[in-house]
């Protein structure tokens, strides 16, 4: 049974993330969890903190100017996710009356609101017991049970598959859940795992099979998932929005062309962000964040 094994280790070395307090309410698991898709936790809780002390509400958030929120996205990356936290503020302030719903289906109908955000904030903010599945749990569901290496490609019984190991107790379920992704992110992680400090190394079905090498179908998956990010268009795309955020207002076309010398693929990368709805243009080829207020409930 994993299950007494793993709570021990997680209470003794669970990392002390900001949003992981009593006083943390679902707008901010919610907030913590779609800030860290794709992006370090350590890059997050400056930016979390910040917003959290801005916006401690959904209905504050929603009344905040768009460039003021991607001028307090930063360097995150990924900022149309910006965006889509404040059309899901909006959402949640006109049609729930500000109250992060708790119900999956529920959250699953808020803009830019996932499979994985939804049962995260159902889980860790309101104690269901759903199973709750990103990278890091596929990884140690797979190694764990199925002794392989590296997780593959998502499937659609992973929800399953990872609902099989939860506790049967439904009250432990969101610790466990939470000690299966902090397992990963420190200990059985992609590439160096530390199987020496693994608390359930006992039950590896990959520590049993004698640590075989990864097949040729995970090596393909895994390819697959390394982005270059050096010379694309999202590179030339952040390059142009510190331009803006830095701005106090629109400004002069020369400064954007100054990003990047490639006039094709700076002129791709600005088109798109145009048509994201992350920058506008303005009068006399002026270019700037976009100055709307509170999105449309959509």
């Amino acid at each position: 049974m994993i299950t007494p094994t793993l709570l021990r280790w997680y209470d003794a070395n669970r990392r002390d993330l900001v949003w992981r307090t009593p006083a943390t309410g679902a707008w901010g698991v919610l907030l913590s969890e779609v800030m860290s898709q794709q992006t370090p936790v350590r890059r997050v809780e400056p930016i979390w903190c910040e917003w959290m002390h801005r916006w401690p509400t959904p209905a504050d958030l929603a009344a905040a100017g768009t460039d003021e929120v991607l001028r307090a996205w930063g360097r995150l990356g990924y900022p149309r996710r910006a965006l889509r936290l404040q059309e899901c503020a909006a959402a949640i302030a006109q049609r729930h009356d500000g109250r992060v719903p708790e119900d999956v289906d529920e959250l699953l109908t808020l803009p830019g609101i996932g499979d994985y955000t939804a049962r995260a904030v159902a889980a860790f903010a309101y104690g269901k017991p759903v199973p709750v599945v990103d990278t890091n749990v596929r990884r140690v569901y797979r190694r764990l049970v199925e002794g392989r290496f590296l997780p593959g490609t998502p499937r659609r019984r992973d929800l399953d598959d990872v609902e099989s190991i939860l506790p049967t107790d439904p009250e432990l379920v969101p610790r466990f859940s939470v000690a299966l992704m902090e397992l990963g992110a420190l200990v059985c992680t992609a590439a160096r795992p530390d199987c020496d400090a693994c608390p359930v190394r006992a039950e590896c079905a990959w520590q049993r099979a004698g640590c075989p090498a990864p097949t040729g179908d995970e090596l393909g998956a895994a390819k697959k998932r390394v982005q270059k990010f050096a010379g694309t268009d999202r590179q030339v795309r952040g390059k142009i929005m510190a331009v803006l955020r830095d701005a106090d207002g629109p400004v002069e076309r020369r400064e954007v062309d100054a990003v990047w010398p490639d006039e094709a693929q700076r002129a791709r990368a600005l088109l798109s962000l145009l048509s994201d709805g992350l920058a506008e243009e303005y009068g006399e080829g002026r270019i700037g964040l976009p100055r709307r207020g509170a999105p449309p409930d959509r």
